[in-house]
């Protein structure tokens, strides 16, 4: 205890009170952000409007029953003419049909769209927001809101985590957060750190080592726990229903030449039912961890010898607590016909075996959408279409429906068509509440242009969330509701 109150005596806290602005923004504007120059006619290995990316970032959304407001984060700008990141919080009030003026937390000093936020809600309605990093060169950053429900202010936590020899230490830096909250237990977060000086090529490329933390109180944490550190590491994207929280992720092959990072393949699933004491395969094997071996009893689907790449969009449940999970494969990281089909697919745990399903096609490999579980419905929303920029990422939403587990698909509605920019990263909200399902952003896949926040319904009503508020609340625009026009100004 001694040590731990010295620690936090000697912390910077100007440095953290830096970092937490809280004023209320104009309006919602998202980052548009690309990576991977290809120099052909796609432009980039993927780019657009991407406040909501990636998929092992969640949740983005959380419903409050006790005040029925869906809470949101999103990383966006001040205005159409910056990239620099921002991190934003504004709410959705059932019952008024109106959102929040959003307010500003903090400038993450950057323009990368891998240090985009998460939120979480805790048993007694303080909202927290992880400002995540992407590798170790920026800081990481949690904040909690002042009061209960409310986001006109937030203090900056200053959490410790314990080191390999059980000292508390700074948590300011962490990667691919997902954060889960139970009550009487508090937060399990999985997340991603980068070791140095392990892999067979490049000493100094990082493993992403894939991991997990707990906190009984969002400021104290644990020691993280390795997962897996197969080869050049892993991206993990995971699930909850009740008290299970699983995982599924991919493994990096060792690489000589290039980025092994481009190459993503094989499928694996674990949980745990206790909070992270233990961790089953689907099939209820408790394993060692971490999982050093490709060939793992928690391997769903072997693609590597197929050359496939894997893409996990979302881990979703059944009504027995069964895993399913939604994914994509293509032949490679560039973007473009060649490395097609981009193939949607579910693996389904039936109780007894993996049941692996295709459900669509579309035409990027970061064409990521969300799984939705309803009964005997199953749902996905997801960038089907090929939108304004085909092979780009995002496109145009779609929303599918599953009556047989995932056996046939239907398409029951286009969510966004005529639009002239791609929309990508639907969102599902932790307990969504039929009126507000998925939250995204679109922006043009080839080049920089504005970037806009939606979100929709159960029913496929799509919602603009407004860039310019003039009065604190205001009732988004609905949109895609008539055939869209070209105005002669419009930005693509």
């Amino acid at each position: 205890m001694f040590v731990r109150l010295l620690f936090l005596l000697l912390l910077p806290a100007v440095a953290l009170s830096q970092t937490t602005l809280n004023p209320k923004a104009s309006g919602y504007n998202g980052i548009w952000y690309f990576i991977g120059k290809t120099g052909n006619a796609y432009a980039h290995k993927y780019s657009g409007g991407l406040g909501t990316y990636p998929a092992n970032h969640y949740p983005f959304s959380v419903y409050a029953p006790a005040v029925r407001k869906t809470f949101f984060c999103y990383g966006g700008v001040l205005d159409s003419t910056t990239q620099k990141l921002c991190h934003f919080v504004g709410f959705y009030d059932h019952r008024t049909g109106q959102v929040s003026r959003p307010t500003l937390l903090l400038d993450k000093q950057t323009d990368d769209a891998h240090d985009n936020p998460i939120i979480q809600l805790d048993d007694r309605g303080y909202i927290w927001i992880f400002s995540t990093s992407h590798g170790t060169e920026r800081p990481s950053f949690i904040h909690r809101s002042r009061q209960p429900y409310g986001i006109d202010a937030f203090d900056p936590v200053a959490a410790t985590r314990l080191d390999e020899a059980g000292r508390p230490v700074p948590f300011d830096n962490f990667s691919y957060v997902q954060s889960y909250y139970q009550p009487g237990r508090g937060f399990l977060n999985l997340m991603t750190h980068y070791d140095r000086g392990v892999l067979v090529y490049g000493a100094n490329k990082p493993r992403r080592t894939m991991s997990f933390i707990t906190s009984p109180d969002g400021q104290t944490w644990s020691a993280w726990q390795d997962l897996g550190t197969i080869e050049e590491g892993h991206y993990q994207t995971s699930g909850q229903w009740r008290n299970k929280i699983g995982t599924a992720f991919n493994y990096h092959p060792n690489t000589q030449k290039g980025s092994g990072l481009d190459y993503r393949t094989n499928l694996y699933y674990l949980e745990t039912g206790d909070f992270g004491k233990t961790w089953k395969t689907a099939g209820g094997q408790t394993v060692a961890l971490p999982l050093r071996d490709p060939a793992h009893p928690a391997l769903v689907k072997e693609y590597k010898s197929e050359g496939k790449n894997v893409y996990i969009n979302d881990v979703a449940y059944d009504g027995q607590g069964r895993p399913i999970l939604f994914y994509l494969t293509s032949k490679g990281p560039e973007p473009g016909p060649e490395n097609g089909p981009y193939q949607w697919n579910t693996a389904w745990w039936n109780g007894r075996q993996w049941e692996i399903r295709e459900v669509a096609q579309s035409d990027h490999n970061y064409d990521m959408g969300s799984l939705y579980v309803e009964g005997g419905l199953w749902r996905i929303i997801g960038p089907l279409e090929p939108g304004g920029q085909p092979f780009g990422t995002g496109g145009g939403l779609a929303m599918l429906e599953s009556r047989d587990q995932g056996r046939t698909w239907q398409k029951v509605k286009s969510l966004t068509p005529g639009s002239e920019r791609n929309h990508s990263y639907p969102r599902r909200p932790v307990g969504a509440h039929p009126d507000f399902v998925a939250l995204w952003a679109d922006g043009n896949a080839r080049q920089v242009s504005p970037s806009r926040l939606y979100f929709c319904n159960q029913q496929g009503q799509v919602f603009q969330l407004p860039t310019v508020m003039k009065a604190d609340l205001e009732k988004p625009v609905p949109v895609f509701t008539t055939p869209v026009r070209k105005t002669p100004n419009e930005p693509k």
